[in-house]
């Protein structure tokens, strides 16, 4: 990510107190990039929460001795954020853990929803194993 400056980077424990501290830090940034005030106040809190959530339940299974690292960068031009979610877990597979769950026989199921909705409210969702399993989150300006 060479050409990205780190706006903003976090270690919180695992949590869930401690999620509205963080998207309230990550959307001050949008706001600083003139993201469209939809995905600042929505799109971006929403899914952020998720990726939190699944980062301290799933990945660090509320382990106290467990960190959760957000680092939250900026394209040199402006017109992206991305935001990194690192936890200490093994990791999970992207495209088996997102279920489209609109469809008739997910409907009822209660997992896969939260990456399949961070998938419809940002621009892209990646995953990738790196000294701890990362969810990266990019919005787009424009």
């Amino acid at each position: 990510m060479g050409q990205m400056r780190v706006a903003l980077e976090v270690l919180i424990p695992s949590d869930v107190q401690e999620i509205e501290r963080v998207v309230e830090l990550v959307q001050h940034e949008c706001r600083q990039l003139k993201i469209e005030p939809e995905k600042c106040s929505l799109n971006v809190p929403v899914a952020l929460t998720e990726a939190l959530s699944n980062a301290i339940l799933r990945g660090n299974r509320e382990d106290s001795s467990k960190r959760v690292r957000v680092r939250a960068s900026v394209s040199k031009s402006g017109d992206k954020l991305v935001v990194d979610v690192i936890d200490e877990g093994t990791g999970f597979d992207l495209p088996s853990s997102t279920l489209n769950c609109t469809t008739p026989e997910n409907i009822m199921r209660e997992d896969g929803r939260g990456l399949y909705l961070m998938q419809c409210l940002v621009d892209r969702v990646e995953q990738f194993v790196d000294g701890g399993n990362t969810v990266r989150l990019t919005v787009q300006r424009g």
